[in-house]
């Protein structure tokens, strides 16, 4: 069995390494391939971000650390099920952008209920949660059900 703190860990550096190659590479590709509706500016943004000040993908970084860490420590069931999981994971992160931190910084709720708003979310964050799941499942560490409870 994998302790907890390590559980956490190891999500985290799932997350930010997803967050790195598979999220930033989607935004890539949708910025190159400019669709009407779904383009993006460049990946990797660099802007700076409030209240701090602090690059955007660093921003990003840390989320996607925190995120990962509780996905690692809540999901139940075989490594196999880690994709499966990533995906969720990936649309429990639209749904909270779109309707807790879009209104906390003054944003349309639900991304204004433009299609092209979720599916671009979806897109994104859905490749980043299957990524997440993809880059666990190839860590070490136990194969076998995990047993009830979140914390053991």
């Amino acid at each position: 069995m994998v302790s907890t703190p390590r559980r956490m860990v190891l999500g985290a550096g799932a997350a930010i390494v997803s967050l790195l190659i598979f999220h930033q590479g989607m935004w890539a590709l949708l910025h190159v391939l400019a669709l009407p509706g779904l383009s993006m500016p460049p990946p990797y943004p660099t802007d700076p971000t409030v209240p701090f000040g602090v690059p955007r993908i660093f921003s990003l970084c840390f989320w996607a650390a925190l995120w990962g860490a509780l996905f690692a420590v809540v999901w139940r069931g075989p490594k196999s099920s880690y994709w499966f999981g990533g995906l969720w994971l990936g649309i429990a992160a639209v749904v909270v952008g779109f309707f807790i931190v879009a209104p906390l910084k003054g944003l349309p709720i639900g991304g204004g209920g433009e299609f092209n708003n979720w599916l671009r979310a979806l897109l994104i964050n859905g490749g980043w949660g299957l990524g997440v799941g993809g880059v666990l499942t190839g860590l070490p560490g136990d194969d076998e059900q995990r047993e009830e409870g979140v914390f053991r």
